[in-house]
């Protein structure tokens, strides 16, 4: 975790993520990159390309420069090495690309997530970026001051595809000195013994080097609500799951757990890219 990206639109909850970054940074001698996506009007966006209107083009961006130089005298930031990037671009696409260019090791966002209509038809920006980034990404949904994960819960199906992500998890887990609690979600549309389950969890763990770690299983009615109820049962400090980043029509049917709870839990959540 050497470069961590944090991008903001000045919002109180972006604040809260650049909060939770500059801890982790400081934590383990990282840097922050700040970054601000100017998204402009459709005509202002029009005029880059022709050439035309170019002085408010650059309202814009000097009011960005002047928000972002503000931001970079936030005392969370103090005693670190910080950058900034200003990008015309739509939000999501410009932090993917941002990443990829800069070789981020872990994207920190803040959101206040999506429901109803707007989640089934637009979603948030954090949620696209979890679909698509290949680094590790982290929501903060609100202020919770000291980021410490104490207890990290995983949650998983424990199948062959997650055990690329799941080194990642590990080396998450360790760096934190978390325990990490591994659960897998019973539903009655999928239903295995705990002995099984519980075999199932240990043969997968057995290729890993995994500090301090647990295995749980847990019922509920769905694998979100399992999430969330067992994270809320044990008072988890973070919830981890892998991302399948599906696009288009296969992404409408089938959903995706790690957008969800992105959207709807309270607890940071933290993902990985299968």
């Amino acid at each position: 975790m050497k470069k961590i990206l944090v991008p903001t639109d000045f919002s109180a909850h972006a604040h809260h993520a650049l909060k939770v970054a500059s801890q982790i940074a400081k934590k383990h001698g990282g840097e922050i990159i700040l970054l601000h996506m100017l998204e402009l009007p459709h005509q202002a966006g029009d005029a880059i390309g022709s050439g035309h209107d170019l002085p408010e083009i650059m309202l814009f961006k000097n009011l960005a420069i002047n928000k972002l130089e503000d931001l970079m005298d936030d005392e969370n930031l103090n005693g670190l090495k910080v950058s900034e990037i200003i990008q015309f671009e739509l939000a999501f696409d410009g932090i993917l690309k941002v990443s990829q260019k800069n070789d981020i090791d872990l994207i920190v966002m803040g959101s206040h997530g999506a429901s109803g209509f707007k989640e089934m038809f637009i979603g948030s920006n954090a949620e696209k970026v979890v679909r698509n980034s290949e680094v590790p990404v982290l929501i903060i949904k609100k202020d919770a001051g000291e980021f410490n994960v104490n207890k990290f819960v995983f949650a998983s199906d424990f199948s062959e595809e997650i055990k690329k992500p799941f080194a990642k998890v590990v080396d998450f887990a360790n760096k934190f000195g978390a325990e990490l609690e591994l659960v897998m979600i019973n539903t009655p549309s999928s239903f295995k013994p705990t002995h099984i389950a519980v075999d199932i969890m240990k043969k997968f763990i057995s290729n890993f080097s995994i500090d301090n770690y647990s295995v749980n299983i847990y019922n509920d009615v769905n694998v979100e609500n399992g999430i969330l109820n067992f994270a809320n049962h044990i008072n988890a400090d973070l919830i981890g799951v892998s991302t399948h980043g599906r696009k288009g029509i296969a992404h409408f049917f089938n959903g995706s757990i790690s957008e969800d709870l992105v959207n709807h839990s309270l607890r940071p959540v933290v993902t990985f890219k299968i």
